[in-house]
């Protein structure tokens, strides 16, 4: 049998000619038609593999870059989520296996928005956030890649199940994608994937979301209150349109009150917190600040987060402490928590933990989509990496630190560099930022990320 020439053109790029020779009708007379279906063929939704005379379900081939490092890949009859039969890989024992599950659905319309979703099961994969793949590998109509995959990167566990979804727009001269199940590196593992789809939905709308960060250090105070009087006073002459995020620099409770950490300390919530409260809920704003914190006979370096209604909304006590904030009394927090707010997730960050990768990828990892840091002085490069490498908008408050507001690609989309001046700026959280050579690297980094190879230091190595 001769096949056309585009038919050719639009197989992947490694699913020989010789392979439709095995592959069913159906999958033959859409790999065929790639370039001529509409998104009329959409949905798609899989579960319930049942194997062919080939060993594989109709519409399904399987792919590795090399023969030697193929895994095991066949229908698990006997344990699924949906219908009966899943699609299974298996490492076979392979150190170097990579490798899975594709199948190709044409229709696709260049600057549309699909969402992708796949369920998961793992048994014995070590590091399921990089060794377990799902992802959108979208093609031209030369079966080229019309630009980088996209990961599903969101997951959720339901169960013994995980559900990884995306939600990307094909890119410019997509006719088509190949939707990739793959298991990477795990000998002694097995995942079963099923309840597979793939839907077109509307293009999101903008969230546009209006920042407002103070550079202002208060002097000759001699008490939380009135420092906290002058910090509103600032924000009260400063802002005058409607904001959603008013940020306030470190230890607005202590700096140049005289008083030591200990001496400054609060309980949170307590009387900073309601003065906070207070101008959140007159201007029906959020409000993000940095005081000194008291529990017990522990003193933390802590930011708190003012709802609309100036409630208190959350907290976070900073994990990296200087040495000198050590000598000084303070205790380290432990977590790295995420606020959900009325317009997105947000994470909390303090000074010197923008000297260490962790804080921000860990914010980044839980879903923060903007992180808010008071700071007194730090590095300016480090900073933005912190934006460029988990791509988000980090915003800055600081006294000898740039009070400005970082997009993902770490441009400062809007700065104040005078005392009592306001950074003030609208951000989008809709927009996508991609690397013309790497892709949309949120994703990719969250599904690459060797969270099993932590960094170890002679000498504290079990």
């Amino acid at each position: 049998m001769r096949f056309p020439a585009i038919a050719a053109r639009l197989l992947p790029d490694r699913l020989s000619i010789g392979a439709l020779a095995g592959l069913p009708m159906g999958c033959l007379l859409a790999i065929l038609s790639i370039g001529s279906l509409t998104a009329a063929a959409l949905p798609f939704q899989f579960s319930g593999a049942t194997p062919g005379p080939d060993g594989k379900p109709a519409g399904w081939t399987t792919w590795s870059a090399r023969a030697e490092t193929a895994p095991r890949c066949f229908v698990d009859p006997l344990h699924f989520r949906g219908k009966s039969g899943s699609l299974a890989i298996s490492g076979a024992g392979k150190l170097a296996e990579h490798g899975g599950w594709e199948h190709i659905e044409p229709g696709i319309e260049a600057g549309q928005w699909y969402r992708f979703t796949a369920y998961y099961r793992a048994e014995a994969v070590a590091s399921e956030n990089w060794q377990i793949v799902a992802r959108l590998d979208w093609r031209d109509a030369r079966n080229v890649r019309a630009a980088q995959p996209d990961y599903a990167y969101h997951a959720q566990r339901d169960g013994a199940w995980t559900r990884l979804t995306i939600d990307a727009p094909a890119p410019a001269d997509a006719v088509a994608v190949v939707l990739q199940l793959y298991l990477s590196n795990s000998p002694e593992g097995t995942v079963l994937w099923d309840d597979i789809s793939l839907t077109r939905i509307a293009t999101p709308a903008p969230r546009p979301v209006r920042i407002a960060t103070v550079n202002f250090c208060s002097h000759g105070s001699s008490s939380a209150a009135e420092n906290v009087r002058r910090f509103v006073e600032v924000i009260d002459k400063s802002i005058h349109e409607k904001t959603d995020v008013i940020l306030l620099p470190e230890g607005i409770t202590g700096v140049n009150t005289g008083k030591s950490y200990v001496e400054a300390a609060e309980p949170v919530p307590g009387p900073t917190t309601l003065q906070l409260g207070e101008a959140a809920k007159r201007l029906n704003a959020y409000i993000v600040a940095g005081v000194y914190e008291r529990e017990g006979a522990a003193v933390y370096n802590t930011a708190v987060l003012i709802d609309r209604q100036g409630n208190l909304a959350g907290k976070y006590r900073k994990v990296y402490l200087p040495r000198e904030e050590v000598e000084g009394g303070l205790t380290p927090g432990r977590d790295y928590p995420v606020f959900e707010t009325d317009f997105g997730t947000v994470g909390l960050m303090i000074c010197y933990d923008v000297f260490f990768p962790d804080p921000a990828r860990a914010l980044a990892a839980r879903g923060a989509e903007v992180i808010f840091m008071p700071i007194a002085g730090g590095d300016e490069t480090l900073a933005k990496a912190r934006a460029i490498e988990n791509k988000v908008f980090l915003v800055s408050s600081g006294y000898q630190f740039p009070t400005a507001i970082t997009d993902p690609d770490g441009n400062v989309m809007a700065t104040a560099r005078e005392d009592g001046a306001v950074a003030q700026t609208t951000i989008d959280l809709s927009k996508r930022y991609v690397d013309p050579w790497l892709g949309e690297m949120h994703g990719r980094r969250m599904r690459e990320l060797r969270l099993d190879m932590p960094p170890r230091q002679p000498g504290f190595e079990e």
